[in-house]
């Protein structure tokens, strides 16, 4: 895996792991004031899911790179 399939990997997965994070600790406004809208999180703790969304793309493209780089699963192997 060159370092441009490397980032390719890593934002596929960053953005995967997103947007599975995003509804993660969502609650909503208990008495919403005038012209806010009654669905909108209360806090949704953005930066705290930015900085664990890429952890684990880290992580996940880290295992990726390991799967391509070993012998243990080899699509070469299927070819021939």
């Amino acid at each position: 895996m060159n370092w441009f399939t490397g980032i390719v990997v890593f934002v596929i997965l960053w953005w995967l792991t997103w947007f599975c994070a995003l509804p993660i600790g969502v609650r909503r406004l208990e008495h919403p004031e005038g012209g806010q809208e009654p669905g909108a999180p209360e806090n949704p703790y953005l930066w705290w899911k930015v900085g664990g969304t890429t952890a684990v793309a880290a992580i996940l493209t880290g295992v990726v790179y390991w799967l391509v780089k070993s012998d243990w699963l080899s699509f070469r192997a299927m070819v021939q």
